[in-house]
């Protein structure tokens, strides 16, 4: 996985890139109650925002970490948004991008800088 500045984490699958918010994002966010997701067929630029995640605490924007096309939206935080705070990795990813040039996505930080950029 990679990461933005902005507390996205980002899993290139091929030319698919597979986005959600940091566990540091969501600890921060506490109990998410609502998420607002891209269409499926919205094109993105890297960096711009793609939708919302709404928690008891702040509304915060969620950013494409690359650019592309949206293919597919995670339509369970529709109804089930603390699926971001319970497992942000695995059944709390929001959205799938075509990637227009996977190579967006290594230029993100890896692990070990997100750590760093997160003061662990």
């Amino acid at each position: 996985m990679r990461y933005t500045k902005d507390h996205e984490w980002a899993k290139l699958e091929g030319k698919r890139v597979r986005v959600g918010i940091t566990d540091h994002a969501q600890t921060e966010l506490t109990d998410v109650v609502y998420v607002e997701l891209p269409a499926v067929g919205k094109s993105v630029k890297h960096g711009e925002p793609i939708g919302t995640v709404e928690s008891v605490k702040a509304v915060s924007e969620i950013f494409a970490p690359a650019s592309g096309t949206v293919v597919e939206v995670n339509k369970t935080l529709v109804n089930q948004p603390e699926l971001v705070n319970k497992d942000p990795y695995g059944s709390g990813w929001m959205v799938v991008l075509e990637a227009s040039d996977p190579k967006e996505v290594s230029s993100l930080m890896d692990p070990a800088a997100y750590r760093h950029h997160i003061g662990e």
